[in-house]
């Protein structure tokens, strides 16, 4: 009987966290990790870390009942072509998420997400497509995350907080609590650096830093 193919695409050290999870995930379902491989554009060895590498083309050519893809390429863009190319070839996106992810009331959570250990999503929340939240980051009550958003380990969104497409989280920032109809925004493919303290709305494109945040300039 012909079964169903999981893979992680990007066998670099995003994919190599996932693929784990995606390994015991599938474990609990009853599919072998036979059936589990990951998929690279430019592989630089055949197996990695006991998984089967195969290029995208010749994950489609493999004998397989369906295709489920999760897409651990931590450059928003790049899974966002990628995306578009799974989904045209009728690869179905897949989630991956930890067994101890924490996740409440009312949480709606968009296909392709990768959910690392320790990630608590509480209560009242919506959360696009192809998430990424890292090791020990967490998402409060009464947030909207965009598509293609990026958490770093150890992000923490405080509640009432609306994070546009793209936006990346960097590792240990805060993100201050926004107001019931007034959410705190940061805004399309902001980017919120490592540490950082974010206690105002931050525009789309702009790198903030620094506690409190503020805009990066860069000298000379």
């Amino acid at each position: 009987m012909t079964l169903p193919l999981f893979a992680v695409y990007g066998a670099s050290g995003c994919g190599r966290g996932v693929m784990p999870l995606a390994r015991a995930q599938l474990a609990l379902e009853g599919i072998p990790a036979s059936q589990l491989v990951f998929v690279d554009d430019q592989p630089e060895a055949a197996e990695v870390n006991g998984q089967r590498v195969l290029r995208y083309a010749d994950f489609l050519r493999a004998d397989a009942s369906t295709r489920h893809i999760v897409i651990a390429i931590s450059n928003s863009a790049v899974r966002q072509v990628l995306a578009d190319r799974c989904a045209a070839d009728g690869v179905q996106l897949w989630t991956v998420k930890a067994a101890n992810t924490v996740v409440m009331d009312d949480v709606s959570l968009g296909e392709g997400a990768a959910l690392s250990p320790f990630v608590t999503l509480t209560s009242n929340i919506r959360i696009g497509r192809h998430f990424h939240a890292n090791l020990y980051s967490y998402v409060e009550h009464d947030c909207v995350v965009g598509d293609f958003v990026t958490f770093a380990p150890g992000a923490k969104c405080n509640g009432n907080v609306h994070i546009e497409d793209h936006a990346y989280i960097g590792a240990g920032a805060v993100i201050k609590q926004g107001k019931p109809g007034k959410p705190l925004v940061v805004g399309r493919g902001a980017l919120v650096g490592m540490g950082a303290v974010v206690t105002r709305d931050v525009p789309p494109g702009i790198t903030v830093v620094g506690n409190p945040a503020k805009p990066f300039i860069k000298k000379g």
